[in-house]
């Protein structure tokens, strides 16, 4: 099968034949159809973040595809079945976070594309109980970017609270800030699109945008502040600055809600302002199987829509400088060639492939 493989940190992707994994007890083995880039799976490879991955290793955790051979003890899904390999890949389901629904805070988790190979490539191996079933009603290139980009950022207004009526900004609209502003407007919110390129400030109008503000032309914090504060400010955009701006465009009794991971990873933050604001400060990383699940739900019903382009696996070195040049309007998603093989119509494993 084709994969795009990280063989050294910092270095590009080389585009190689590997074999066909197989799933073990508990797997399933996926035909990969789509499969989106995201921010994090450059990080990964750059080997930006304190905990790196270890190469060799296959990227990718927006992989959406079709099950075709279930390992041994696999009940939960059968050959056939599209899901989603989202970058939840495993978690231990027995600690206090698994257990009380926050299983993406679980210490044991093992993550798609980043600890296990992941969807740059035709097949994976995932386990099957944190593979999410993908609707009929959602086509697999919008499912892919749904799922992390699409999670990341519903979670993020979930964990904020959102009210009817309230302010969101979304700093940063691309390939998360797309969906961002469109979940809140789900939940009821006036919307503040913030950004430096025109095509993204146009690109949040379109998605329903009640306010864009460029920042490129001024203080983004002071002309949001103009526009009556923010009550929930979302930060997708990787640099630590246009954290301390979502601060700054606060109401009273505001939310910054954190989601992008700058490699330089700290912000400063008036502990002054913090307390008499009554500010608070939110942590949010990805979503749970569930969110998945709805978030599927509100694209099946209409309610999303996805903007991506769609590319071959072999152009993963040119679009992930694309994104990072802020070149892509909102997501990339791989377009994974076929490969001509009949799937296996029983489950184990181990039964040998024609």
């Amino acid at each position: 099968m084709q994969a795009a493989v990280v063989h050294a940190l910092g270095q590009p992707l080389v585009v190689e034949e590997r074999p066909i994994p197989d799933p073990g007890p508990g797997q399933v083995l996926v035909r990969i159809e789509a499969s989106g880039l995201c921010h994090t799976d450059i990080h990964a490879a750059r080997g930006d973040w304190p905990v790196r991955p270890t190469p060799p290793f296959v990227p990718g955790h927006e992989g959406v595809g079709v099950v075709e051979e279930l390992g041994a003890g696999v009940t939960e899904l059968r050959i056939g079945d599209r899901v989603a390999l989202p970058w939840l890949g495993h978690a231990c389901g027995a600690c206090r976070y698994c257990i009380d629904g926050r299983e993406t805070l679980c210490e044991h988790q093992q993550n798609t594309g980043y600890s296990v190979d992941g969807a740059f490539a035709q097949f994976a191996v995932a386990d099957a109980r944190y593979a999410v079933p993908v609707p009929a009603g959602v086509d697999p290139w919008d499912a892919a970017p749904l799922t992390c980009a699409g999670v990341t950022t519903y979670k993020a207004l979930k964990v904020a609270h959102v009210a009817p009526a309230e302010t969101v900004a979304v700093f940063g609209v691309g390939g998360l800030g797309h969906l961002a502003v469109q979940y809140a407007r789900v939940f009821g919110a006036q919307v503040i699109g913030v950004d430096v390129e025109p095509e993204k400030l146009q690109l949040a109008r379109d998605l329903g945008a009640d306010h864009t503000v460029d920042a490129s032309s001024g203080d983004a914090a002071a002309q949001v502040q103009e526009l009556g504060g923010a009550d929930v400010a979302v930060v997708l955009a990787a640099s630590a600055s246009v954290f301390e701006q979502a601060f700054a465009s606060l109401k009273r009794g505001g939310r910054l809600v954190c989601v992008a991971l700058p490699a330089d990873g700290t912000m400063s933050i008036p502990i002054f302002d913090t307390v008499l604001k009554g500010i608070s400060i939110i942590g949010s990383i990805v979503g749970t199987r569930q969110d998945l699940a709805e978030v599927f739900a509100l694209h099946a019903a209409g309610r999303t829509r996805v903007v991506s382009v769609r590319r071959p696996l072999g152009d993963v070195n040119e679009s992930m400088a694309d994104v990072l040049a802020g070149r892509v309007p909102a997501r990339i998603v791989f377009e994974l060639p076929t490969i001509d093989r009949e799937p296996l119509v029983a489950g184990p494993a181990e039964q040998a492939r024609p």
